[in-house]
């Protein structure tokens, strides 16, 4: 592995009965990287989703995250792993529908240990620099489509996770909430110094990321700078100016701050 990757797979295989749904995979994932996945359906991006989270193990090869082999934990190991050191973002949230908002973004912290009042009041904080201020009590129910996943992504992040999955995290939205819910993920995911890794049938989600890898059958058909690949070459992931498709604003100094502040630093 090298000096700069956080998560590292090798020769993955996964199989479900005569199925081969990886069939022999290599990524790297880079410091601070966010890296797309695309394919067509079937053709593995998901279910190398779940291998590199540690959520599914391979039949066959490794996944190496900041050097420590994921494959030698038990499930117990891995389970600690994943409400650690990952965070997750899913199409439809998964929010639990019995809580506020700003308990669903303050249990993670809380599972770690972290007391109620801290976790509740990073929470507060993570909701507000969002843009859901005054929306903490509110249950997913009583959220629109785009808030769900603004609380999704704050829940995420609140624990300082070193990888952000996001399986699909536009799908169920429209094109413009669905654009403000990627500048939300890729600016709060690169203020707080996380890499992503993002499922996505969408050419337009995949601009949002620095890499872009395309599987066909279970293997990667193309690695290149998402940039390079995408449908619209002039509005890159992150250009020199820092800013994403459109002219979107990178990092922002109160979210470094904030995700430097999460309730286990405290």
């Amino acid at each position: 592995m090298t000096s700069t990757s956080r998560l590292q797979a090798r020769g993955l295989v996964r199989r479900f009965g005569a199925t081969t749904a990886l069939a022999g995979v290599d990524v790297d994932l880079g410091d601070g990287e966010l890296l797309a996945v695309m394919g067509p359906s079937g053709s593995g991006k998901s279910t190398l989703l779940h291998v590199l989270a540690g959520i599914l193990p391979p039949d066959a090869g490794t996944v190496t995250l900041q050097g420590r082999e994921v494959g030698r934990l038990d499930e117990k190991q891995r389970s600690l792993l994943r409400r650690r050191s990952y965070g997750f973002v899913f199409q439809f949230g998964q929010l639990l529908d019995e809580l506020p908002a700003v308990e669903n973004v303050a249990l993670p912290a809380m599972l770690q240990g972290t007391s109620r009042k801290d976790a509740v009041d990073v929470a507060g904080q993570w909701l507000a620099a969002l843009g859901l201020a005054g929306k903490e009590g509110r249950r997913p129910g009583e959220l629109s489509g785009g808030e769900a996943q603004r609380v999704a992504v704050a829940r995420a992040l609140i624990t300082g996770p070193a990888v952000v999955f996001a399986d699909e995290p536009t799908g169920a939205l429209d094109q413009q909430t669905g654009r403000e819910v990627m500048d939300v993920l890729t600016r709060t995911t690169r203020a707080a110094g996380a890499s992503l890794v993002l499922v996505t049938h969408d050419e337009q989600v995949a601009a949002w990321c620095d890499r872009r890898i395309d599987m066909r059958d279970g293997r990667v058909v193309t690695d290149a700078p998402a940039r390079t690949v995408g449908t619209d070459a002039a509005s890159p992931a992150v250009g020199s100016d820092g800013r994403g498709p459109g002219g979107v604003e990178g990092p922002d100094p109160d979210l470094v701050e904030l995700a430097a502040s999460r309730p286990d630093a405290r």
